[in-house]
């Protein structure tokens, strides 16, 4: 646990914004800094201990991902090398491999998710529903099972502590504007297709992903934030995949399927992770990051 950061506090830059697992400074007006801690959080509580590497490991996905990316949509990234702006050598060696240097833009006020098989709140819904955020599906599908097509389906993005609510896409439209939300969704499905695709190559299923967008001063639509995480993307193994029950996964569901075993009520405090807890959800997005990057 030694090697972890919960907490950056950079002195040499003004802190920004502190969100559920990323520390953000002001560099200059065109540029900030984007630090990815160990906090880990579930059910939009962040837990208390840190899970040692995962910050760098996230970095270092999203990294991959922008590169392989960026011939489908622009994204946050600039070539500002970390020594550039923080001149302080041991400040430097606490957030190397997981702060990287990004251009300021406009986020746009919803998250766009791509969901291609049935899983979590999506499951949950057909269930009762037959639909996955109000789409109608084929019916007779099983828990895990690969949609015919992959769905556009985003969602609010909620203050801190709070939920984020699944909308239509008549309502993103509402928000975003016709030409910005039809843009939206059309990079998400493509960007998850062929992602998705690639991964299937290195022996791990993307059920579903989130995405966040920004714009730029010519309106350029960028993607920013993270990118195909285990944070932020349900990560199945291929060659375990079976579907009519919830796959094992190398992303965070670990933690929520022993959350919810804990009888926690999903509400602050939470409740103290265990070592072997801790340990199994780093040893997990360790080894998807071996899988797709090799």
């Amino acid at each position: 646990m030694t090697d972890a950061l919960y907490e950056s506090n950079l002195k040499t830059l003004m802190l920004r914004h502190r969100g559920k697992v990323r520390d953000i400074y002001d560099i200059d007006e065109r540029h900030m800094l984007i630090v990815t801690t160990d906090r880990l959080s579930a059910f939009d509580v962040v837990m208390t201990e840190p899970v040692p590497g995962k910050g760098a490991v996230l970095t270092a996905m999203s990294n991959f991902w922008f590169r392989r990316t960026r011939s489908i949509v622009p994204n946050q990234l600039t070539d500002i090398p970390l020594a550039e702006v923080l001149k302080d050598p041991a400040e430097r060696a606490r957030v190397e491999g997981r702060a990287v240097v990004v251009r300021k833009l406009k986020a746009l006020p919803v998250e766009a998710i791509a969901r291609g098989y049935l899983a979590g709140s999506g499951w949950k819904e057909y269930q009762q529903a037959g639909t996955v955020c109000g789409i109608r599906l084929p019916a007779g599908l099983k828990e895990a099972e690969r949609l015919p097509e992959p769905i556009f389906t985003p969602s609010t993005k909620a203050a801190l502590g709070q939920h984020d609510e699944n909308i239509s896409m008549e309502q993103a439209r509402e928000i975003l504007g016709l030409d910005i939300a039809t843009r939206v969704r059309d990079a998400t499905l493509t960007i998850y297709k062929e992602c998705a695709a690639y991964a299937l190559t290195r022996g791990i299923i993307i059920a579903d992903t989130k995405f966040e967008f920004g714009l730029d001063e010519a309106g350029t639509l960028t993607l920013i934030d993270e990118v195909l995480t285990p944070d932020s993307s349900r990560f199945w193994p291929a060659e375990s995949y079976q579907p009519g029950a919830s796959p094992p996964s190398f992303d965070k569901q670990y933690v929520r399927d022993w959350l919810e075993a804990s009888g926690w009520n999903k509400k602050p405090p939470p409740p103290k992770l265990p070592p072997e807890v801790i340990a199994r959800t780093a040893e997990k997005y360790q080894e998807a990051l071996r899988r797709l990057t090799g």
